[in-house]
């Protein structure tokens, strides 16, 4: 191989990771403001919480609350939390996830290797709801309210 091919492949190899980190900042700029928002199965609360996880609103819906013993309240508001960070880690997933794969372009870039379950913990990539709401029970189950003093 001639010298000029190595440097067209060099410069064609800058040129995608200069694409690629183009793209990365892109997504981080986008993730930067998503927000996902899940009622409760029993529609007494609503959560929202922002792709890092945070939780930044809960809303206590049509006063069920107020007929809820502390634990089932407590338990649905687990659940609906749980749920939503659930939602924002697939959705964060599903935005990175073309970066861990091989640019085509330039093979000489490989994807980079993400641990899922070291950035978001162990659970939070279970399926959907419906997968995990034996837990949920299990979890209203366990919790017992404080004596009224």
């Amino acid at each position: 191989m001639d010298s000029e091919s190595i440097e067209k492949r060099l410069a064609k190899a800058m040129a995608q990771l200069e694409a690629t980190e183009a793209a990365v900042a892109e997504a981080e700029g986008q993730l930067a403001h998503a927000e996902a928002t899940v009622r409760s199965s029993d529609r007494a609360v609503e959560v929202t919480v922002t792709a890092q996880g945070d939780l930044t609103s809960v809303t206590f819906l049509d006063g069920k609350y107020r007929n809820m013993p502390a634990g089932q309240l407590a338990a649905s508001v687990l659940e609906a939390v749980q749920e939503a960070r659930a939602r924002m880690a697939r959705k964060v997933m599903a935005t990175f996830e073309p970066f861990t794969k091989p640019n085509p372009e330039a093979p000489e870039i490989s994807g980079f290797d993400v641990d899922w379950n070291k950035i978001f913990g162990p659970g939070v990539l279970e399926g959907p709801r419906s997968d995990r709401r034996r837990g949920a029970g299990r979890l209203r189950d366990e919790i017992s309210e404080d004596p009224e003093d």
